[in-house]
């Protein structure tokens, strides 16, 4: 079904042609862009001979629903949660593809919106978004694949973390957990300072992009990004290392952002210590570094490397937050 000719236009109105044609120019062109959009392929400058990958899907009802917030929400979602992973292994993202799927009845106007949003956390990076793919389908799905340079570094791998070393955090922890928990409680928000933070922490993650190559810079052992809480990423650098973690207790090592929670906890009857611990979609960096290195600029410490013991590589929440990590933290095919 298309629209009358007195409302606004939605995907089925124009050809494939005429979308690309309506959104491209919206689209950045990166620095290491050398073809872009508009051809079978975009062609991009590797010029340390390497590029770092990683792509992620952002499904409508599953990650995001679009009464909750803008298209340009769900496009700068979409690219930050991959451009996080880029800097997670010391790189600098250049490049971005981008798939979508679109209900014929989508309107024009939010995938206009969309686009922009994308082009609002790449361009100030530098990075390009040099094309995709578009279909139709049942619900939104936003696929993105992003390309990195890493400048002559080493990749620095989940694996490196040693006993000895200190675990260190770059970003917010906890945020965005909140922020989804106001949403689908249905809270107002919008005026209430505290509450609206977090859920544009959710809605628009901020992800701590340069702290990935400057820990990369500062001797960082390993690295990822933390996107499914603290306590299951931390985990899977304890069992990619094969080693023990313990995190230092949150009210030491987290006690601003747990103080910046404590406002919407106390309004949702929720444990602000949980979200810190288990909540995702923040998208900071979780790193380890030697005891003798200083922790570069954003970083803290939470917690330590240790041999792992006859449990073997695993997390250890400090025994004061026990009680609150009552679930380990997001997974796709689970409660």
């Amino acid at each position: 079904m298309t629209s009358s000719p007195d409302q606004a236009p939605v995907v089925a109105d124009l050809s494939e042609t005429e979308l690309i044609a309506s959104f491209a120019p919206l689209l950045p062109r990166g620095r290491a862009t050398l073809v872009p959009t508009g051809d079978d392929a975009a062609v991009v400058a590797a010029p340390d001979g390497r590029f770092v990958v990683s792509t992620d899907v952002l499904v409508e009802g599953h990650h995001f629903r679009r009464d909750w917030g803008t298209a340009r929400d769900v496009g700068a979602r979409a690219a930050a949660q991959n451009l996080a992973d880029i800097a997670a292994m010391g790189a600098l993202p250049t490049s971005m593809v981008v798939g979508l799927v679109l209900p014929p009845t989508t309107p024009v106007a939010w995938l206009l919106d969309l686009a922009r949003g994308l082009a609002e956390e790449c361009a100030p990076l530098g990075v390009g978004v040099d094309g995709g793919d578009l279909s139709a389908g049942e619900r939104v799905v936003v696929a993105v694949t992003v390309h990195g340079d890493l400048e002559g570094r080493a990749p620095v791998l989940r694996s490196g973390a040693r006993p000895g070393h200190v675990l260190a955090h770059a970003g917010a922890l906890g945020r965005a957990a909140a922020g989804y928990a106001v949403l689908e409680a249905g809270l107002p928000y919008t005026g209430d300072p505290d509450t609206a933070a977090v859920v544009g922490a959710f809605l628009r993650p901020a992800p701590p992009y340069a702290a990935g190559p400057q820990a990369a810079d500062a001797g960082a052992t390993a690295m990822m990004d933390v996107s499914d809480g603290l306590v299951r990423d931390a985990g899977r650098m304890a069992r990619a290392s094969g080693v023990e973690i313990l995190l230092d207790p949150v009210a030491e090592a987290l006690a601003p952002d747990l103080a910046r929670l404590e406002p919407v906890a106390r309004r949702l009857g929720a444990d602000a210590a949980a979200w810190l611990l288990t909540g995702g979609e923040d998208h900071g960096l979780l790193a380890t570094f030697a005891p003798d290195r200083p922790l570069p600029p954003g970083f803290r410490r939470i917690g330590t490397v240790r041999a792992a013991g006859p449990a073997g590589p695993r997390v250890v929440p400090s025994p004061a937050d026990a009680a609150h990590v009552t679930a380990p933290g997001w997974d796709h095919f689970r409660a």
